[in-house]
């Protein structure tokens, strides 16, 4: 594979706008960049990732781009301890055990269980949202064992795509555990990176990781991750929430056509 500028920029251009993404709407930014590397490097002639490389590499980008989240909500009081201790370890149980599997599965299969997380998280994030923007953030509370478990299934299926699950975790966060928006943004960030130790781990053991790519979008993630969060901080919730549906939208039906066709 040549290593040209045009690739250099294609590749770091992705990075940056999946984390921008990523840091301002509580996610870790794979549900935006599989589909991006999928198509716009074979478009522009620069590169044909498979799923398997695809999938090595988004899994490298969420790690960072969640950091850069994650540090730029530290202060404010919106990281919950609690909700990110139970999440974050059942995630990583589960996103480790499917970077592991995704190794056994057609480069279909893995697409397909893309297709249908991220189908699963546009009907949740269209669902209706009563009343949790209102709980005090010194008082919001969740069932535990639903989360925990929740948070494993999330774990597994986002293992296998290489992502971080923030796109799934975000709709059970706010429609079924019934946290406020801002905790979910930023306690999302950091189950997210706990998450991709997993799925990094596994990518990584299992040879699915293109390193310069892979580098290329990690500097591209450090650089725009705070930004997107600092900005996602002054948006009304409600805007941050219809943004993030519209983008897993558009990527569940383009990936949807693509199996079908």
């Amino acid at each position: 594979m040549e290593i040209s500028f045009v690739y250099i920029i294609s590749i770091f251009l992705i990075g940056f706008i999946g984390s921008f993404i990523s840091g301002m709407l509580g996610i870790g930014g794979a549900i935006i960049n599989y589909p991006m590397l999928l198509y716009i490097p074979a478009v522009l002639g620069i590169a044909n990732f498979s799923a398997y490389e695809i999938s090595g590499i988004t899994a490298i980008q969420v790690l960072f781009a969640t950091i850069g989240g994650v540090w730029a909500y530290r202060k404010g009081g919106y990281l919950n301890k609690c909700l990110i201790g139970y999440m974050g370890i059942s995630v990583l149980i589960g996103s480790f055990a499917g970077g592991l599997f995704s190794s056994y599965m057609s480069e279909e299969s893995v697409n397909l269980v893309y297709g249908v997380l991220a189908l699963l998280a546009v009907i949740m994030m269209f669902m209706p949202k009563k009343g949790s923007d209102e709980i005090p953030f010194d008082t919001v509370n969740f069932n535990r064992w639903i989360a925990t478990s929740l948070a494993l299934i999330v774990g597994i299926g986002a293992g296998i795509v290489g992502a971080g699950g923030a796109f799934l975790l975000v709709p059970i966060m706010l429609i079924v555990l019934k946290i406020p928006t801002r905790i979910t943004i930023a306690s999302s960030l950091a189950i997210t990176f706990i998450s991709s130790i997993g799925a990094t781990s596994s990518k990584l053991l299992t040879g699915q990781v293109l390193f310069i790519p892979a580098a290329i979008m990690i500097v591209a993630s450090l650089l725009a991750s705070s930004l997107g969060a600092n900005i996602g901080k002054k948006i009304n919730t409600k805007v941050l929430q219809l943004i993030l549906s519209v983008l897993i939208l558009v990527t569940t039906i383009k990936i949807w056509v693509d199996i079908f066709m």
